[in-house]
């Protein structure tokens, strides 16, 4: 597949169920150590005794989502090749209770990125945080932040390459998963 292949499509979270249908899982052996260089944070990546994998549905059920919060004002951004879904990306803004927003109206969180096992690292995610940079510009969005963690390699590298910058690692985040690390990364959203 090539990415002139992938078609792109807007969807309400009506269709979340066929958005979560893709797994949004990983393995690595390697995860990223923080420090703080001139203050600035830097990651250093450190090999694994034992292969690490982590299934984000079996700790979030994303079905609970539309239930926990006021979605009117998120989006399903959907890659299809063919009539086959091959990832999804799900966007929020302006959302009152949503901490990750921080109460801001100009701000894009993206909440949820997944790409298909057969589909990834052929340009998938890239068209997709193009499309959701595009939506929240459509929405006067000035900046796009995102979460992901210390063990997720893959998606830290991802999100560099898309011109985020790291600004937030918080050590105690997640309590039941005490050797994670949430990292946050943000993004001016060109005009």
């Amino acid at each position: 597949m090539r990415a002139a292949a992938i078609e792109i499509r807007e969807e309400p979270l009506s269709e979340l169920g066929r958005h979560v249908s893709i797994p949004n899982s990983f393995e690595t052996r390697c995860v990223f150590d923080v420090h703080k260089v001139a203050g600035e944070l830097e990651l250093t990546e450190r090999q694994l005794e034992r292969l690490y994998r982590k299934d984000y549905d079996s700790i979030e059920d994303p079905m609970r989502w539309p239930t926990r919060f006021n979605v009117s004002n998120w989006r399903i951004i959907s890659a299809f090749a063919g009539s086959a879904r091959i990832g999804g990306l799900i966007a929020a803004y302006d959302s009152a209770g949503v901490d990750m927003l921080e109460g801001r109206h100009d701000l894009l969180v993206l909440w949820d990125l997944r790409v298909s096992l057969g589909a990834r690292r052929k340009g998938v995610a890239s068209a997709l945080f193009d499309a959701a940079e595009a939506w929240g510009r459509s929405k006067k969005c000035l900046e796009i932040k995102v979460e992901t963690q210390n063990t997720n390699v893959v998606a830290c590298r991802f999100y560099a390459r898309q011109g985020c910058r790291l600004t937030e690692a918080n050590y105690d985040a997640y309590p039941g998963l005490p050797d994670e690390v949430q990292l946050i990364w943000r993004k001016a959203v060109p005009g």
